[in-house]
């Protein structure tokens, strides 16, 4: 399925948000076991739609970047528990304040850190907008 047609079936305007009166939480029951991340990551994007959950989880990704530097730079590995808390944080209040749903973590963990990277990659790239 293309990006565009998974944003297409969702209760959604262009912009990601939810429609008029959508504001309850999304218990997201999606079971489909997928075989391929790039099976995957269209589902990743539909849960990424609202714009400011984007910028969070790119927030918390420069976060991690940053904390893994200074772990290096400094010898510190206390760091290291930084950056996990730094990414989960801002991807969390993302998920739950801004897209109402429940982070994909929960039940496609390896699959849902590469869509982290690989959705930080597609937004530096412009491929993907903030």
């Amino acid at each position: 399925m293309r990006r565009g047609a998974a944003r297409r079936t969702m209760n959604a305007d262009q912009d990601g948000h939810p429609a008029p009166g959508e504001t309850a939480m999304k218990d997201s029951t999606h079971t489909e076991q997928f075989s391929s991340f790039s099976q995957f990551y269209p589902f990743y994007l539909s849960e990424h739609r609202h714009p400011v959950s984007r910028r969070l989880h790119f927030v918390g990704s420069l976060g991690v970047i940053g904390c893994l530097a200074m772990a290096i730079a400094t010898g510190r590995w206390g760091w290291l528990p930084a950056a996990v808390v730094c990414g989960y944080a801002f991807a969390w209040v993302g998920h739950f304040g801004f897209e109402k749903n429940r982070p994909a973590t929960f039940r496609h963990p390896v699959y849902s850190l590469m869509g982290d990277w690989v959705m930080f990659k597609d937004i530096c790239l412009g491929k993907i907008r903030l």
